[in-house]
């Protein structure tokens, strides 16, 4: 077992993969980048709100007002070296941490595709990306034709590893067995030509569809790893995500798997697309074709095999983590992000809060628009930790007031995929008393059938 896992270690494989990955990575986060501040949501989502939630542990992460633009100048311009293969490594480090710490800064815009990017963007900090067709080739004078296969094997793990979480986690009696939360939402895409008046409202189709998705997250890594169906199994990927951006607002994520999905194709076909980009950049490289870049060998470093071991270690265990807490997943949320699971529901939740003066023996109710967005209180209203968090922002906010001693309660009312309302929050527990933490929230009610 030892030889062959250093045998592994020491292989080699040409290098032209990870140099389209890396221009693709880049391209794709450059526009991403550039949709959000166009559509105006850095104002709207950073600047604008008063109150901003925080991910648990990271409450120490501060909100810095307007000066989230130059986080979002610095994430453009690192995205932009590395698509270019210059200053590679300071510019991934760039880009993962002020990626990362913007979405830090606000848990209301929390999709499983800004959970990939941050830890695509970690695990691309220890692999070479520049080591061959990039600037830093020309100004080095080196370039590795060869790079250990770990390198880019290691992405195709991490795509994997979130198709088949994905899949697994739509291995459940609402996908499978009711179509739900598909059997809400397709009804409503009417509008879509041809098929919106017609295949959108059958209940067939819901169920197929619901179907359908389980098996192409598990079957999708098997088929784009065999060489005989990766063709093929290129194709469908193509298909899917595209049909998934058609019929749901999921902003740049179906791009970003397709541009991904190419990792699994052999070198050979690596090659073509930089001979490609070599015509269409022609005219520079004849400028620079004095310039003799000598090849030398990449080799593996111990140090960041143990990194890179210990970091698919986490990504195999944390969408694990909810098996420590009974009852519906869905309705408690507790370990549901940073799982990969992906429109798994229709949630919907009103929360109000009731302030009680202990002193006084009185109590009023909060308008929540005094203090959060129309989405923050949307979010809020179903998601049991965004309750907590707010009911302690509220408790310090009235103690600032001049209340001294008071209680903060939760009335509150969810529907899951279609359920009627059900009460939410145990009503007579006040959540001052309740510090978040890893531990079962049993002031969640149980859901009920």
């Amino acid at each position: 077992m030892t030889t062959r896992v250093k045998q592994y270690i020491n292989s080699y494989t040409d290098s032209s993969p990870l140099a389209v990955f890396r221009i693709g990575f880049g391209l794709m986060m450059l526009f991403s980048i550039v949709r959000f501040w166009n559509k105006g949501w850095i104002e709207k989502i950073y600047i604008e709100p008063s109150f901003h939630f925080k991910y648990y542990g990271f409450e120490w992460i501060n909100s810095i007002g307007e000066g989230v633009y130059i986080l979002f100048i610095l994430c453009a311009l690192s995205a932009c070296f590395i698509t270019l293969g210059f200053k590679y490594r300071p510019a991934i480090i760039t880009f993962f941490l002020s990626f990362t710490y913007i979405e830090l800064l606000e848990k209301t815009v929390y999709l499983n595709h800004y959970y990939f990017i941050c830890v695509l963007s970690f695990l691309l900090i220890f692999l070479p990306l520049n080591s061959s067709f990039s600037l830093d080739n020309f100004i080095s004078k080196t370039k590795s034709i060869s790079v250990p296969r770990w390198t880019i094997d290691s992405i195709k793990l991490m795509l994997c590893i979130v198709y088949i979480y994905a899949g697994l986690a739509k291995i459940n009696s609402d996908w499978l067995l009711q179509a739900l939360p598909l059997k809400i939402w397709l009804p409503s895409k009417y509008d879509l030509p041809i098929i919106g008046e017609t295949f959108m409202q059958e209940n067939w189709v819901h169920f197929a569809m619901s179907w359908g998705g389980m098996l192409y997250d598990l079957l999708i890594p098997f088929l784009l790893l065999y060489k005989r169906t990766r063709t093929f199994a290129f194709l469908l990927v193509v298909f899917f995500h595209v049909f998934t951006r058609v019929l749901f607002p999921i902003g740049v994520f179906p791009y970003i798997m397709i541009i991904s999905a190419l990792i699994f194709f052999d070198a050979k076909f690596h090659k073509r697309i930089i001979n490609i980009l070599k015509i269409i950049i022609d005219p520079i490289r004849k400028k620079l074709s004095h310039i003799n870049i000598q090849n030398v060998k990449f080799n593996s470093n111990k140090k960041i095999i143990w990194v890179l071991t210990i970091f698919f270690i986490l990504q195999l265990t944390i969408p694990l983590r909810h098996l420590s807490y009974n009852g519906n997943i869905m309705w408690h949320e507790q370990g549901y992000r940073f799982s990969w699971r992906v429109m798994l529901m229709e949630k919907l939740g009103y929360t109000t809060f009731k302030i009680v003066d202990k002193d006084k023996n009185q109590f009023f109710y909060v308008q929540n628009e005094d203090f959060l967005t129309s989405y923050q209180e949307k979010q809020m209203s179903f998601q049991p930790d965004f309750i907590l968090e707010y009911a302690h922002f509220l408790g310090k906010h009235f103690k600032n007031q001049g209340y001294d001693d008071i209680a903060v309660y939760a009335d509150s009312y969810v529907s899951l995929n279609g359920r009627r309302n059900q009460r939410y929050i145990d009503p007579e527990i006040d959540l001052l008393e309740i510090k978040d933490s890893f531990e079962n929230k049993k002031w969640i009610l149980p859901l009920k059938k």
